[in-house]
């Protein structure tokens, strides 16, 4: 195979970017002869360094100024866009699918039992309209929803002046119904949220619970309390934006359009470490179900503890949290296998015992079924060791 080199125009300055470029250096290694470029810079920065003579067989880049998207039209060779600005028509752009991440972001928020939710964005970004949308979709009522939407001020450069808007953001807290669950557009703003709160004495998570999107662990783990976020698949992005160009460098005509890339799932940290749910006898058997979330229980285990018929407490669950007691024993387990997957590095024969499943196959059976990735597949993927399935 013939040498490639691939000019990747890409921030060094977050995790989410980081992950992309993690993916692209994946792929390249099962490619024999691809030679990837690369020098550090933030976003929005203008990297002119692979300018001049350099001769390129191929760019994937963040194209996010209007400047970087006149260097690359000039530079004239298949290209690839991991940006969602949109900045030059025509080519394929990879970006992660916000309507999963916004139904992932309010499922995770319901399961803490919340019933009133808000949406912290950034129209700066196309992403966070997007998100936006997708939550006014989700929840529909858009006279309620409009005054539960709080925007940063439009504006032409990147930079929030963030101690402009600390008292119309308090304004905003103060106004929302209490406890109230919110959906920050990427973790940069949640984390300025939480801070936020901190300093006007709002309660996270009892009063206001908080989740983020990228999880960005710097940022996650800083903030007091720490804060929960989505995890992208970036790892999967980078990849599949490196598998777009191969094709486009060995010729293959590609539209123009968006391949989306679905979330990984949730890392829950304190500021969504609650749970609200008036019913009583509901709490009690949630209570029940995550205090016993290592054995092997059934929903007969929960009728001794509440005084409730099935029936009778199948039908409070799904007015509650619109699932039934079955399905919250599912939902609890494999979160804790995701967990376990996530923060240790115990095998499945030992995520099996722990947990009180007999046989780790049923184990990987059953989480599959669930999340639609093997227990393997799924921690190679959020911890960036396997080079994931690509979409077609």
């Amino acid at each position: 195979m013939d040498e490639r080199n691939i000019a990747l125009i890409i921030e060094t300055s977050n995790s989410y970017a980081r992950g992309i470029l993690h993916g692209i250096h994946e792929y390249a290694r099962t490619r024999r002869g691809w030679t990837l470029y690369l020098t550090e810079h933030g976003r929005h920065e203008i990297d002119e360094s692979f300018v001049g003579n350099w001769k390129f067989d191929g760019v994937i880049a963040r194209i996010e100024t209007d400047q970087m998207a006149r260097i690359i039209k000039a530079m004239n060779v298949p290209t690839v866009d991991v940006s969602a600005a949109r900045l030059i028509e025509g080519i394929p752009w990879v970006e992660t699918d916000d309507e999963a991440i916004t139904h992932l972001a309010l499922n995770h928020l319901r399961d803490c039992g919340l019933q009133n939710f808000a949406f912290f964005g950034d129209p700066f970004y196309n992403w966070s309209i997007w998100r936006q949308h997708a939550f006014e979709r989700i929840l529909g009522h858009p006279d309620i929803i409009r005054s539960r939407i709080y925007n940063l001020p439009k504006r032409k450069e990147p930079r929030v002046r963030w101690w402009t808007q600390r008292e119309p953001i308090r304004a905003w807290l103060n106004a929302l119904p209490k406890p109230v669950g919110i959906f920050a557009c990427y973790d940069a703003c949640g984390q300025q949220l939480v801070e936020i709160c901190r300093y006007y004495g709002f309660m996270v998570p009892e009063d206001i619970a908080i989740v983020g999107v990228d999880n960005d662990e710097l940022l996650c783990e800083i903030t007091t309390p720490t804060m929960s976020s989505i995890i992208p698949n970036s790892l999967a992005a980078g990849a599949y934006a490196a598998e777009i160009l191969d094709r486009l460098m060995l010729g293959e005509k590609l539209s123009g359009r968006k391949h989306s890339v679905e979330p990984l799932g949730v890392r829950k940290r304190v500021s969504t470490d609650m749970l609200t749910v008036r019913d009583r006898h509901v709490a009690e058997a949630i209570a029940f179900i995550r205090k016993n979330a290592h054995k092997n229980i059934r929903v007969e285990d929960i009728l001794d503890i509440v005084p409730l018929s099935r029936r009778v407490l199948e039908a409070r669950f799904r007015k509650a949290l619109d699932r039934t007691p079955h399905q919250e024993i599912l939902r609890v387990r494999t979160n804790a296998v995701r967990e376990l997957l996530l923060e240790t590095d115990m095998s499945l024969s030992e995520i099996s015992e722990a947990l009180g499943i007999q046989h780790p196959e049923y184990l990987s059976v059953f989480f599959k079924k669930e999340t639609g990735l093997t227990p393997r597949e799924y921690r190679e993927q959020v911890k960036g060791r396997a080079l994931p399935k690509l979409p077609d």
